[in-house]
């Protein structure tokens, strides 16, 4: 009876995988059919987009003011893609859609500290179908660089500083907006990991460290995600621009990793034509902002010179024709008519995203949840009378009812950016929460204000808040203006003083031992005041686990310094960043680290963080017990996780695998986790399959990942800090594909 068993699961693998070889070929069969009836003209029609939200002379019909537009073809049946920006939501920036409004998700890392893929999944998917109703049907999502740098201004887009759980998160959210069959990106490919000089910076690292971070991040997110498309990035890698980059577009991508879908440039970011077009970029986004419309006539001088071949013009359209029949986008079309948007339903999917990735830092003598009987709370700073904080730049949303508070910014980012809160007051949802309680609030501006309001309150809320933006970067990890002082002085004023902070990433906490507990609510979104109310009050467990690592200070960073923040201003002096003219190529030398970023380079540095990567705490306890590795492969690690508090609670229990690295070190390596709820005394056996690129390195004479054979010990840890269980490993050496 066994055998017949196993038999038929292996007839039935076979039979899926024929399936899905079967469907593949009818998507290259049906593309190649499309592309061979268009002209070359129809062909290099779809290699450029405009950019409607700037570009507003002979704009066709059916365009949308958003990120761009690249006109349909009628007759082959392939449809206009117009694109929004999404990292969050469905953008618009600075309202150029007059008050076309849209649910927020949470931040990226807010989103990455659920490690919860079904969470990710279902807010790409809200997102995906809000871009649909909204006519749009190509969203720029699926962000997927690394935190090298916790001072990087679009830190909150991404997923944090672990590469498998940067690709995971981003995977799962590009599969959801696709499952509305309309198109999404994963970007910003590659090694855009800070924005000072994102333009003519060069980054500098050697190939097996980037396979094993930042490229593997991108590699897992396009294998679960299967994006249509791919953006390059601004910056150089290696003395070459990512859009114009043979090694990462044509080598990697296109070659090692068989990625079918089409590169798509950043918007500003080509350089070239012909150079381009043959090193593996396919298509030429919002070229007003490029010096020259590269991939209009010059391209097509290039063909007729015999520069570019002709058929490397078909491929550049067949990828994206490819791509619109993959998704199901022709089978199911987007009207560029606004349908109706269920947005109560969408708010909720927000607040469940945003209330599992809070995190709890410090709760002290249990001072968290608050108590159904307090009588009076004072609540101080951070606007939470009337919203929360979201992160600014071009994946800006707008969010429904408008924005509690817009600020114009300084500097560049003033030009599409705006300081937006959300409105979703954390005090009118803790107000709601406890009726019987007196809840005043303070601003913080008058610091003795908010101390005496602090003295004569049962508990006081200090809510801390860091805006960051895309084109700018933050100098330092401290909070800005006079929070630490404002936070110092309550505190001294009310020893039962929590601190919720609402930051683009880690943030310095000078004040961590004197107040009694901290709570990270990232940018928690159009439901985020709900959130925080939720998890301050108890009725969810505190959840999150930091996706990032926060440094004691920016002294244990790899740069100390940010490359080229001091070279920032052109000859006017004028703060540039990178977006203007004025500022020279510089270096970053990612070669410090190498691919041992985040948590990997504390360990290797011997050198304590603030607060570990996979650190947070929770409301009730957790043991972990019978592990044992099995399955196919050998690499499924089963144990058993009991909630041993007196309150229902959600664990995420962590599995690092200590890894030789190719210098000789041993560095623990997040190689899979687990997700579960449970009830008081109820305990469930947890499966984790450990990721194999992560327990190998990747040797580039043999241009192959390759484990090394021996015994390995894997952790099962509350957080890379904190092992629980350990258990051995036995590896046979063994070689694995690029």
């Amino acid at each position: 009876m066994k055998r017949r068993l196993i038999s038929a699961g292996v007839l039935c693998l076979l039979g899926q995988a024929s399936i899905g070889q079967a469907q593949t070929n009818n998507v290259e069969a049906r593309a190649a059919s499309i592309v061979s009836q268009m002209t070359l003209d129809e062909q290099m029609s779809l290699l450029r987009s405009m950019f409607p939200a700037f570009q507003r002379k002979n704009v066709p019909a059916d365009a949308i003011i958003g990120a761009g537009y690249i006109p349909g073809i009628e007759r082959v049946g392939m449809p206009s893609l117009r694109e929004s920006d999404a990292g969050m939501g469905v953008a618009n920036l600075l309202n150029k859609r007059t008050d076309d409004v849209a649910t927020s998700l949470p931040s990226g890392l807010a989103v990455a500290a659920t490690w919860d893929t079904q969470l990710a999944y279902q807010g790409g998917a809200m997102i995906g179908s809000e871009a649909r109703a909204k006519g749009f049907n190509v969203l720029l999502a699926g962000g997927a660089n690394l935190v090298r740098d916790g001072r990087n201004g679009r830190n909150f887009e991404y997923a944090g500083e672990d590469p498998l759980l940067s690709g995971v998160i981003a995977g799962h959210s590009i599969a959801g907006v696709q499952s509305n069959h309309i198109m999404s990106t994963v970007k910003h490919f590659a090694m855009n990991d800070q924005e000072t000089g994102r333009n003519v910076l060069n980054a500098k690292i050697g190939e097996a460290a980037m396979r094993e971070s930042d490229l593997l991040a991108f590699q897992i997110a396009i294998e679960i995600g299967k994006p249509a498309a791919v953006m390059c990035a601004y910056n150089r890698v290696n003395g070459v621009y990512a859009c114009e980059n043979e090694f990462l577009l044509n080598r990697v991508l296109k070659g090692d990793w068989k990625y079918p879908g089409w590169v798509q440039s950043d918007w500003g970011s080509v350089h070239s034509g012909a150079k381009a077009a043959l090193a593996g970029l396919d298509h030429q986004s919002g070229y007003i902002l490029d010096a020259k419309p590269y991939f209009g006539e010059l391209l097509k001088n290039a063909v007729a010179s015999g520069e570019v071949p002709a058929e490397r013009i078909r491929d550049m359209a067949m990828r994206i024709v490819r791509s619109a029949v993959a998704t199901g986008l022709l089978d199911h079309p987007v009207v560029p008519t606004a349908q109706a948007i269920d947005y109560a339903a969408n708010d909720a999917i927000s607040e469940r995203a945003s209330t599992a990735g809070i995190v709890l830092l410090k709760n002290a003598r249990d001072l968290l949840p608050i108590a159904n009987r307090v009588k009076s709370i004072a609540v101080i700073g951070g606007h939470a009378d009337i919203g929360v904080l979201s992160g600014g730049g071009s994946s800006q949303v707008r969010p429904v009812g408008g924005p509690a508070l817009e600020i114009k910014p300084a500097g560049t980012a003033s030009a599409f950016a705006r300081i937006t809160y959300l409105p979703s007051s954390p005090m009118k949802a803790l107000q709601q929460r406890f009726p019987k309680a007196k809840i005043t609030y303070a601003s913080g501006d008058d610091v003795n204000a908010a101390v005496e309001l602090a003295k004569g309150a049962e508990l006081t809320l200090v809510f801390a808040d860091q805006w960051t933006t895309e084109s700018e970067d933050v100098a330092n990890l401290s909070l800005p203006g006079k929070q630490n002082e404002l936070i110092e002085a309550v505190a001294a004023a009310n020893q039962r003083t929590v601190v919720v902070l609402e930051t683009g990433g880690p943030v310095l906490m000078p004040w961590k031992d004197k107040v009694g507990a901290i709570m990270e609510a990232w940018y928690p979104g159009s439901a985020g005041g709900k959130a925080i109310a939720s998890v301050l009050a108890g009725d969810v467990d505190a959840s999150g686990r930091l996706p990032v690592t926060f440094p004691a200070s920016e002294e244990q960073l790899p740069r100390p310094t940010i490359p080229g923040l001091a070279a920032k201003t052109n000859a006017k002096g004028e703060v540039t960043y990178g977006l203007a003219a004025g500022m020279k190529e510089f270096d970053v030398d990612y070669d410090i680290e190498g691919s041992d970023v985040g948590y990997r380079w504390f360990q290797r540095q011997q050198i304590k963080p603030l607060y570990p990567f996979g650190f947070g705490l929770s409301y009730t306890r957790f043991s972990y017990e019978k592990p044992s590795f099995g399955g196919e492969d050998g690499l499924t690690l089963t144990f058993t996780v009991k909630n041993v508090g007196r309150r229902a609670g959600t664990d995420t229990p962590q599995v690092y695998a200590s890894v030789p690295t190719r210098d000789g070190k041993t560095i623990s390596r997040l190689a899979g986790w687990g997700r579960v709820t449970l009830k008081p005394g109820e305990s469930r056996t947890v499966k984790v399959h450990l990721e194999p690129r992560v327990l190998a390195n990747f040797d580039t004479a043999a241009q192959k990942w390759k484990v090394a054979e021996g015994s390995y010990k894997v952790a099962i840890a509350r957080s890379v800090n904190d092992a629980v269980l350990d258990v051995k490993l036995n590896l046979k050496a063994q070689t694995l594909a690029p």
